[in-house]
């Protein structure tokens, strides 16, 4: 009977696991993390939320509680664009001291996050993920899905929409007043309480605001140890530029018969080399690259990091990019853009796939490399 027992729990376990795959279609449901389950831990000591946003972009609204790591300084190269520990986005000593100063111990979960698009949440997840963190997820949706699932961001919007709307009439109140023949009692009257219900409002907000999930202001964060383990570094997930060089040879001589694809996921100006960012010698595109924007697998209309499994799945049909192939993505830097791309095809269940860390900035300066425009 027990036996009995145990074997309907099993099987009532893996067909509740298989509903939930079928619901959001990935094969790998370890990787995200949504907003509802990620609101539940805001404030667990144990849980590190990270933005891949700039400086900037924190400051004007970011988790509570969360720190900034850029995922485009997420990599080291010097000027020349050369990675000193490749394919590494950094010497294991850098890391380290990277993570550790922004609060993290190897004990936490990590939960990476941006505005809401992706890119930059994915960065952040890969930089971690190949130096083998054992807890790491990204927040589907980032910011934009955290501020929709918190009431209180609910009650201060709908308050600020007031307020608004008041102070619109207070200003057009006075406006009116400057007219010939202006009701000056009516108008008086109108700016005075428009002005009073304003302020009280005003004071709603300021209570409502103590309880947003979504604040503004600067990092506070106290620093911690962290150590990498190099036997735990995933080298299955990053190459460097000699790798992606062989299978780059391998494509340009076997054509769609290779096993190797390397995804650009940069826009247009970047790959046909009319674009250039930082200090990168050249633009343009490493050859035999398949050209697959980043945008295309982010949903910009639900504002989610990533489209539906069957929506990715279309896009990778389209291009051949089936899962015997060994796929490299690069954009710019690594952390990022193709970042994107290799997280959705993880998502997917691809198993050989891999960031070029550095990217275009190592390839675009490296002049024995061969580009095309």
């Amino acid at each position: 009977m027990n036996r009995l027992l145990k074997t309907l729990c099993v099987a009532a376990s893996l067909s509740a696991a298989s509903v939930l795959m079928a619901a959001d279609g990935y094969k790998d449901n370890s990787i995200l993390i949504s907003a509802e389950e990620a609101v539940k831990l805001i404030g667990n000591p144990k849980v590190m939320f990270v933005s891949g946003d700039n400086e900037d972009i924190y400051k004007l609204g970011h988790i509570k509680g969360s720190v900034e790591m850029y995922a485009h300084h997420l990599h080291h190269s010097d000027i020349d664009g050369e990675m000193h520990c490749a394919p590494l986005y950094r010497c294991i000593d850098d890391a380290e001291q990277t993570i550790g100063k922004k609060g993290i111990s190897n004990d936490m979960m990590v939960i990476a996050y941006d505005d809401f698009k992706g890119p930059n949440a994915t960065g952040v997840y890969s930089f971690f993920d190949s130096y083998g963190h054992k807890n790491v997820k990204v927040l589907n949706g980032g910011r934009a899905a955290m501020m929709a699932a918190d009431p209180a961001q609910k009650e201060y919007d709908a308050l600020n929409k007031e307020f608004k709307a008041l102070k619109k009439v207070e200003k057009d109140s006075k406006e009116a007043l400057k007219k010939e023949g202006a009701d000056k009692a009516v108008l008086d009257a109108t700016i005075k309480k428009a002005s009073e219900d304003a302020k009280a409002l005003s004071a709603k907000m300021a209570e409502v605001e103590k309880r947003l999930l979504v604040v503004k202001g600067d990092e506070v964060v106290k620093a911690k140890n962290y150590k990498i383990d190099p036997k735990k570094i995933k080298w299955n997930v990053i190459a460097d530029k000699n790798e992606v060089k062989h299978a780059m040879e391998d494509i340009l001589k076997n054509g769609k018969k290779s096993k190797y694809v390397i995804i650009d996921s940069r826009g247009i100006g970047e790959i046909v080399g009319e674009r250039k960012m930082d200090n990168v010698a050249r633009g343009g595109h490493v050859p035999g690259a398949t050209f697959i924007e980043w945008s295309q697998i982010s949903d910009a209309d639900k504002k989610l990091s990533f489209k539906s499994a069957a929506e990715i799945q279309k896009v990778y049909d389209n291009y051949g990019i089936t899962p015997d192939k060994t796929i490299y993505a690069y954009c710019h830097v690594g952390a990022g853009r193709s970042s994107e791309h290799i997280t959705a095809l993880q998502l997917l269940g691809y198993k050989n796939v891999k960031v070029f860390t550095g990217s275009w900035d190592v390839w675009g300066n490296d002049m024995n490399l061969p580009i095309k425009r």
